[in-house]
């Protein structure tokens, strides 16, 4: 248990769960919650989108009592805009709205959302001002190392969204220019939690309990935000919380027939909440993470990519515990 709060809302954990788009939906975020997760954030919401009466965006904010703590993310470039969508995001009464200056992708950032805010500083501030002004809970931010290797910032870009009122960062590791391919700068991480007083929350490629409490001691940070390595390892969670609590004891390890059960369970909650033909199609990417290290997985991976009812999965599974 960790006795950190981030603008008074307790995390229980240290290690949270990072939004990720098309990914981390309701069903996903409790499924982790569940499995040990401090905290989970919602996939990224357009502020322009929610101007204009998205229903799509509605739904990304949907959250439900066994998430919680839970944030709702926003993106956006204009300070008036984004303080409207933070307004708005609160008739779902998160715990914390969270803003993306981090995110690389070029439909993004090209339009100067995302990581694209770090090449303008003031704007990064002005921003987080008026969302801290628009609402009631507090507001985190979360950013990269910068935009480029001619622009690496996150220290000024951290220190300005604690002058306006930002009650965490976390950091990606990395430039917008790197995306996700090598290594995280750990050691900007570590500059940005020492330039600032508020909790600073480190992320990028932590992919297991070891490394968890590694990236924990070398940055001085308060968290840990862990993405991809959640994919089909949900268990991930429990893992680092046993780690950081006493690294001698030896870690839970799920067997094949749990982890598809887990695997089913998840795809069903999905299907609960969008319809099976809409959560089958997006399980598809998300199931063959559960497939990772087994006998047969190319195969099963590919057999993954056709499935359209929970009977194409159920069928899926049995293969799979037959083929190991």
């Amino acid at each position: 248990m960790t006795d950190v709060t981030i603008g008074g809302v307790r995390l229980p954990h240290k290690a949270l769960l990072a939004p990720m788009a098309g990914v981390s939906d309701r069903a996903y975020r409790e499924l982790c919650m569940q499995m040990g997760a401090g905290y989970c954030v919602s996939e990224m919401v357009s502020s322009k989108a929610l101007s204009f009466g998205s229903k799509k965006s509605e739904e990304l904010m949907e959250i439900s009592e066994s998430e919680r703590p839970c944030g709702i993310q926003i993106f956006g470039d204009e300070p008036s805009c984004m303080a409207d969508a933070a307004r708005h995001a609160m008739e779902n009464k998160p715990d914390i709205i969270d803003i993306n200056m981090g995110c690389p992708a070029p439909k993004i950032s090209g339009n100067g959302s995302g990581s694209a805010l770090m090449k303008d500083p003031k704007l990064c501030g002005e921003i987080t001002e008026a969302v801290v002004k628009a609402v009631s809970v507090p507001v985190t931010v979360k950013i990269r190392k910068g935009w480029d290797d001619s622009m690496i910032n996150a220290v000024e870009v951290a220190k300005l969204c604690e002058q306006a009122g930002a009650a965490a960062i976390t950091v990606h590791g990395r430039t917008r220019q790197q995306y996700y391919k090598p290594p995280v700068d750990y050691d900007m991480i570590r500059q940005v939690k020492q330039s600032v007083s508020i909790p600073v929350i480190a992320n990028g490629d932590i992919d297991s309990a070891k490394k968890a409490k590694q990236v924990l001691d070398f940055t001085g940070c308060d968290f840990v935000m862990v993405g991809r390595a959640t994919l089909g390892n949900p268990w991930i969670f429990s893992q680092i919380n046993s780690y950081l609590a006493d690294p001698t004891k030896p870690l839970y390890a799920p067997s094949l027939e749990e982890k598809l059960d887990v695997m089913v369970s998840h795809i069903a909650k999905m299907v609960e909440y969008k319809g099976e033909y809409l959560a089958l199609r997006q399980a598809r990417k998300l199931v063959v993470g559960y497939f990772k290290g087994l006998r047969g997985a190319a195969a099963l991976r590919n057999d993954a990519g056709k499935i359209s009812t929970m009977d194409d999965l159920i069928r899926l599974k049995n293969k799979a515990l037959n083929s190991n």
